[in-house]
């Protein structure tokens, strides 16, 4: 086994990892060795293809479809230099001061959150997108809100030199979204911070990593030869998402000292519906993801936002098979489509395990109160497609198919509760959150406010495994103030940790 010492090793290149890396880059200068290993690849420029089914294969983990355990939810995330900032479709919120104050962390207030969050707001060029750059599939949802009096509102993005492409979710090939790739990991490398690629940590020992590194089938090379190694540090933080974190942590042997490790995970369930127009629309042109409404976000528990997907992973959320599925898929060019997300409770029988092989196990039920809030989501995303004129719309939980704009009044009837189950619509995540979350009690949490493990203080933790519930807008920016904190804190207990 190869030995190597450094003096601070961050596991992954996400929103977390990037933000800490670029915060402790200038340390460097001062002789401090800071090494960053990334599970995934670092894809050259043409490797951008904006293929879908290529494009999973390459920046996703199992190509986007890891399964929970009951085979009911699928989980998005990012294997690859840049973690999910990658393939995320770049919205970038401040978190609601109602939602930290939920949360109730001693030591951890909004104002220094929403602080923290301008930062990299302003660092990853986040604005409004452009008016030339809304296509028909967002407008059509904003007339939809408005002509039935529901809220809506424009997300900020982190673009520059936005093309329209719509490939955001596959990897933009223009290198127009700002992602920890474009920012904060070529700051942190050219500062002195060392990025190894194709880099997987196993397990942490006492102040050390065990690594593998591999080949990497398309992209850069790792920057270290393949093979095994013992990477000792003085501090080591864990960044890897909510689902590799708690997993690390466990293979690592913490399960009996932090009880509530891999618990109270959140995923913000979400469906994507369609509806189809009677003319063609720019839908998969422009920007995919523009507008939102959170008219329901206290008293039905949901989101709704535009979207648009591409062929395949519209296909595989559609319900049904044959003819009329495949009739519908082949008017594409005319649909709308609408995700909608449900702002799930934090339950500790929510978890992430290991299986006998090492690997992730997410054991997470839809409870009852998710799918009454699916349920009543489904229902006023329909509502939205016929007020914008949609001539049918396809409800996961129908009674039919499809339904034709006459049946817009009977929707109470013809998407009835009962049809709102587990494993019977197809329900995805991409917002991984919980399992190391924040907090004072050591058998209710696994970190203090500041991202450190509790009673080891040369571990921390910065990504969305901190949430101690869902953050009920996109969390990416929510990471990068958390990690911004983690960050802070490192620096200080570097000087004060023994060498």
């Amino acid at each position: 086994m190869n030995e190597v010492a450094t003096d601070i090793v961050i596991v992954g290149s996400g929103a977390g990892g990037a933000t800490v890396a670029k915060e402790l880059a200038p340390m460097c200068a001062d002789g401090v060795r800071i090494v960053l290993f990334e599970w995934g690849p670092k894809l050259r420029e043409d490797d951008f293809t904006g293929r879908e089914v290529e494009m999973a294969r390459r920046l996703y983990h199992e190509s986007g479809g890891m399964l929970t355990r009951d085979r009911c939810m699928t989980l998005a995330w990012a294997k690859a230099y840049g973690g999910s900032t990658v393939v995320y479709t770049g919205t970038s919120m401040v978190i609601p001061e109602e939602v930290v104050e939920a949360w109730n962390v001693p030591g951890l207030e909004w104002s220094d959150l929403r602080r923290r969050s301008e930062k990299y707001l302003e660092e990853n060029n986040v604005h409004p997108l452009e008016d030339d750059l809304i296509n028909d599939n967002n407008r059509l949802f904003v007339a939809g809100c408005e002509r039935l009096g529901y809220r809506v509102r424009q997300f900020p993005v982190n673009v520059k030199g936005c093309r329209g492409s719509g490939l955001c979710n596959l990897g933009c090939p223009n290198a127009a979204k700002q992602g920890t790739h474009r920012v904060q990991l070529p700051a942190a490398e050219r500062a002195g911070v060392e990025v190894v690629t194709n880099a997987r940590v196993e397990r942490l020992g006492d102040r050390e990593c065990f690594v593998t590194v591999s080949e990497p089938a398309c992209g850069e090379p790792s920057g270290w030869s393949p093979g095994e190694y013992r990477v000792a540090a003085r501090i080591v933080v864990v960044a890897g998402n909510a689902i590799n974190s708690p997993v690390l942590l466990l293979r690592s042997g913490y399960r009996d000292r932090l009880p509530a490790l891999g618990h109270f995970i959140t995923l913000h369930p979400a469906l994507i519906l369609v509806a189809e127009h009677e003319r063609p629309l720019t839908n998969f042109y422009g920007f995919p993801k523009s507008y939102y409404s959170d008219q329901f976000r206290a008293s039905g528990r949901f989101l709704l936002e535009t979207c648009m997907y591409f062929p395949f992973t519209t296909a595989k959320n559609l319900i049904g098979f044959g003819a009329e599925h495949s009739e519908l898929m082949g008017r594409f060019d005319r649909l709308q489509q609408i995700l909608v997300l449900a702002l799930d409770p934090a339950r500790e029988d929510n978890k992430i395990e290991v299986g006998r092989d090492g690997e992730a196990i997410v054991d997470y039920r839809l409870s009852h109160a998710v799918l009454d809030s699916l349920h009543r989501s489904m229902k006023e995303a329909a509502r939205i497609f016929f007020a914008a004129g949609a001539r049918r719309v396809h409800v996961p939980a129908a009674t039919k198919f499809l339904l034709d704009a006459a049946d817009a009044d009977l929707l109470d009837e013809l998407v009835p509760r009962s049809r709102v189950r587990a494993g019977g619509i197809s329900i995805t995540s991409a917002h991984l959150m919980g399992g190391c979350r924040m907090g004072t009690n050591e058998t209710r949490s696994v970190t203090d406010a500041w991202g450190q493990v509790h009673g080891v203080p040369w571990l921390f933790v910065a990504d969305s495994s901190l949430f101690p519930r869902c953050s009920e807008v996109n969390p990416y920016v929510t990471v990068m103030a958390l990690a911004d904190r983690v960050a802070e804190r490192v620096g200080d207990r570097f000087r004060e940790l023994p060498v």
